[in-house]
């Protein structure tokens, strides 16, 4: 590990402490007030797996965790300078971060409290997006699943807005991701302390690639170290059973935040494609099984992998355990592999994950069967 990379450890773990300490006040106290935020999520059999009305707030408290820390800190350090220099990240883009993690909790909560049409939620999505592409986020070039040089997206379409340049191609493959990584998140948000999890592991995980990798990058460490804190606090009121769910408002947040992270710097697209391969083979293969049936791909059911493990017969902590189990080893394989066999090992898992998705259909349903009949014989 570099001196640079060794000096920004306390800065992360100070980081992440500060993140996880405001995020356990800041969380009963959103369980508190939820009525008044008027963000409860109701029962609902067809597709939800709890029995009792349960506060939407926990985002509120992942966003604010985030952003307060972060904000304080980098004032804090503007005047002491008691971290190495954050040169690597440029303002706006630091400024596209917070503002994005800070924005989609807002966006996030009206949904929770309003109950918007998808149309709404895509809408505030692309807002989102176009903050980060305005602010100078972009991808540039990603890893080639072949080998060689990676594929440039950079160098295309120019077009100048009120004074700013932008690449069309960069700006269109920024926004598909930043809006698919926020669908990804919604998607695997079915099961207690089932987002948060898989979240902290993915951000940990690009953490330790921001720090060990060919290019050390403090900054996206420190940023990563606060979200992990932010998720650790809201995590202890998530787990099974959860007196709390992060809602749309951290679905918004946390997605956005992933999103961004996975795109500052270099090599972390790659990582954030496999060690999120659950949920994004998940949404990937729902939306095409809901789209050949003639529905939304956006319709809600219990067609998600985790449902699949419930109808299976596998406790709520068992699935979301096992769950975690495999990110963990997708996390594994994204440290050791590099960017091409990371592209590769992501589209093998794409199609294994589809067959293993069908398998556990066929099995589910004769489960299902063979309850039912039982039932009939009784």
């Amino acid at each position: 590990m570099s001196p640079a990379a060794l000096d920004a450890i306390p800065v992360v773990l100070a980081a992440l402490i500060g993140a996880a300490l405001v995020s356990l006040l800041l969380t009963p106290l959103t369980i508190r007030y939820a009525a008044r935020l008027g963000a409860i999520d109701e029962p609902d059999m067809d597709r939800r797996v709890h029995e009792k009305p349960i506060p939407r707030t926990g985002g509120i408290a992942v966003a604010a965790s985030f952003v307060i820390v972060g904000v304080a800190g980098l004032a804090i350090n503007a005047v002491f300078h008691f971290a190495p220099p954050l040169r690597e990240v440029r303002m706006p883009e630091l400024i596209a971060l917070f503002v994005g993690v800070g924005l989609g909790g807002v966006l996030g909560y009206l949904d929770d409290r309003l109950q918007l049409r998808a149309r709404w939620q895509f809408i505030g999505q692309f807002v989102l997006a176009g903050i980060a592409v305005a602010l100078g986020i972009g991808i540039e070039k990603f890893p080639n699943p072949f080998g060689g040089a990676p594929y440039q997206v950079a160098g295309g379409l120019l077009v100048d807005i009120a004074g700013y340049g932008f690449d069309i191609g960069v700006a269109a493959i920024t926004t598909i991701w930043i809006v698919g990584m926020l669908n990804s998140v919604n998607f695997v948000d079915g099961l207690d302390g089932l987002l948060g999890g898989i979240a902290l592991i993915a951000v940990t995980t690009l953490g330790i690639v921001s720090l060990t990798g060919d290019s050390v990058q403090p900054a996206v460490a420190v940023m990563c170290g606060l979200m992990a804190g932010a998720l650790l606090g809201f995590l202890r009121y998530n787990f099974h059973p959860a007196r709390v769910f992060i809602g749309t408002s951290g679905v918004f947040a946390v997605g956005y935040a992933l999103a961004v992270l996975s795109v500052l710097g270099t090599a972390k697209l790659a990582v954030a494609l496999l060690v999120l391969g659950v949920p994004i083979i998940d949404t990937f293969w729902i939306i095409i099984r809901r789209t050949l049936s003639g529905r939304s791909p956006f319709s809600a059911d219990r067609g998600h992998f985790h449902h699949r493990l419930l109808d299976l017969g596998l406790s709520h902590r068992q699935a979301v355990l096992l769950i975690y189990a495999i990110c963990i080893v997708l996390a594994a394989l994204s440290l050791i592999l590099p960017g091409s066999s990371q592209i590769t090992a992501f589209l093998v898992i794409v199609l294994g994950g589809g067959i293993v998705l069908s398998l556990l259909t066929r099995r589910a349903r004769e489960a299902l069967d063979r309850s039912s009949y039982d039932e009939g014989q009784q």
